[in-house]
């Protein structure tokens, strides 16, 4: 599997990968990056300063994908990691978690001192992901994603 940051023809897949997983988990709703515009135009989001999105690839498909972003209304410091999704069959591979730990390498040579993130209930084998790479529940959203479907919020110190 070799990793690397997102490119422009990578759009498309990805935005397959993202909003595949999200209908396979039943949550493929208003309030997520399902019906979000920017999932499908991801490189041009990570544009943004202060942001990275880490593509898993082999054999020139993708597997699937996980960034960090400077989200609006974020307390001094923090960035949201976002977008942690990958194939049904790239699940249980470790995958998940190299991308994850890209991104958190990422936010600290970016000199981030918090990562956030959103997520549902429904997507628990992301959510035990978190919790086993040491990410916390938090008793209510930070930021404005514009995700209000989410309902469970989580926080890293790194």
């Amino acid at each position: 599997m070799k990793y690397r940051l997102i490119q422009p023809a990578d759009n498309a897949e990805i935005a397959r990968v993202i909003r595949g997983a999200l209908e396979e988990f039943g949550v493929n709703q208003p309030g997520t990056v399902y019906t979000d515009p920017t999932t499908d135009d991801l490189y041009a989001l990570f544009r943004a300063e202060k942001s990275a999105y880490w593509i898993a690839e082999e054999n020139g498909r993708i597997f699937g994908g996980c960034g960090i972003y400077p989200t609006a209304g974020l307390p001094n410091g923090y960035a949201e990691l976002v977008k942690l999704y990958l194939r049904k069959e790239a699940r249980g591979k470790g995958i998940g978690q190299e991308l994850m730990l890209k991104s958190i390498d990422s936010s600290r040579e970016m000199g981030y001192t918090h990562l956030y993130l959103e997520s549902l209930p429904e997507l628990n084998q992301a959510v035990d992901l978190y919790k086993k790479v040491g990410f916390k529940l938090l008793p209510n959203r930070l930021g404005y994603s514009g995700h209000f479907a989410c309902d469970l919020w989580m926080e890293l110190e790194i």
